[in-house]
């Protein structure tokens, strides 16, 4: 029996280590060996400058990834949509454990709504992708809002709205969830207001293709509901061309399992999952023209049935000219 302890890296962000302590706990429960985490800077934690403008896809993963490659971590835990759409062949995805709530949420002041903020409200986003959405159901609803950018972690950004200089901030509902914050939510965006991005609330964890025994073990965390939704939104990001910074938004629903997700319960066990309804949406920032496509097909059973599905809606939202909207293609 092999108890030396597992090393995972990990991000030095409190989000990043709440979450991958909780991935400690139950890889430990599974390999009854102990993990420690190794913290690791990215250039993602260390810049101050937009995700936009530092390259968007990756910027968080890279030194986790060379820390696993150099051998210097055995696994590692990435927020599942910070992850680039390609996979390195010397590393796997070697479980997507169970999905927290997917929604975008808002922290407002006086405990706002989101319909309840008044005329000219200020609300803080660094996503283009909530900015497009955000500014187009604002439009459509008569609603007049202005979208700011902004960049920090979650205490930077709840703290623009307690010190009054924004009526509210987006964040993800998994995020705030994972670090015991969820009740400083005032609202839930729905998902037919906001789609999340590809991968939100989700987790992956990867290790080097070669390590076949630690794949094995840690495959036990692994949802396989969870991964062929993740695996059909990235899908469709992938076919987009787009990178972690483009506003694409994404959701894949398993409808018997997607009600008590939104509500913030767990997937219930044992449902049969028949069907699958993948949405996708692209806009221009200021939320003037938006492509926003939905699908629904039997529930695919294999990575390469997911991916196809991802596939066939991006191809859909070119045809009606997603391309033309999202700006710079990623390289």
């Amino acid at each position: 029996m092999n108890d030396k302890a597992l090393r995972l890296g990990t991000r030095r962000s409190k989000l990043a280590m709440a979450q991958s302590g909780q991935v400690a706990k139950a890889v430990s429960q599974v390999t009854g060996r102990p993990v420690e985490l190794v913290e690791i800077t990215t250039h993602g934690d260390v810049s101050r400058e937009a995700l936009t403008q530092i390259g968007g896809t990756g910027v968080f993963v890279t030194a986790l990834r060379d820390a696993l490659l150099r051998g210097e971590v055995d696994f590692a835990v990435h927020s599942l949509k910070d992850l680039p759409t390609t996979q390195p062949d010397e590393l796997v995805v070697a479980a997507v454990p169970v999905r927290e709530d997917p929604r975008d949420v808002i922290v407002a002041r006086d405990e706002l709504k989101l319909t309840d903020l008044p005329s000219g409200a200020r609300i803080g986003t660094g996503s283009p992708r909530r900015m497009a959405q955000l500014n187009a159901y604002a439009r459509s609803h008569g609603l007049d809002i202005a979208t700011v950018p902004i960049r920090g972690n979650v205490d930077t950004r709840i703290g623009f709205v307690r010190s009054g200089e924004l009526d509210a901030v987006v964040l993800a509902a998994a995020g705030l969830n994972r670090i015991g914050r969820g009740d400083e939510v005032t609202d839930f965006l729905s998902v037919d207001t906001v789609l999340p991005a590809p991968g939100q609330g989700a987790l992956a964890i990867e290790c080097a293709a070669v390590n076949a025994d630690l794949i094995a073990l840690l495959a036990e965390l692994d949802d396989p509901y969870t991964r062929i939704a993740v695996t059909a939104e990235r899908s469709l990001l992938a076919a987009l061309e787009a990178g972690c910074s483009a506003p694409v938004g994404a959701l894949a629903d398993l409808p018997p399992l997607s009600a008590p997700l939104e509500r913030g319960g767990s997937q219930a066990d044992g449902q049969i999952v028949k069907e699958m309804r993948l949405r996708g949406v692209v806009g221009t920032t200021d939320g003037t023209r938006m492509v926003q496509l939905s699908t629904t097909g039997p529930a695919p059973e294999t990575h390469d049935g997911a991916m196809a599905l991802g596939r066939e809606l991006a191809a859909e939202m070119l045809a009606q000219g997603a391309a033309g909207l999202m700006g710079e293609r990623a390289q």
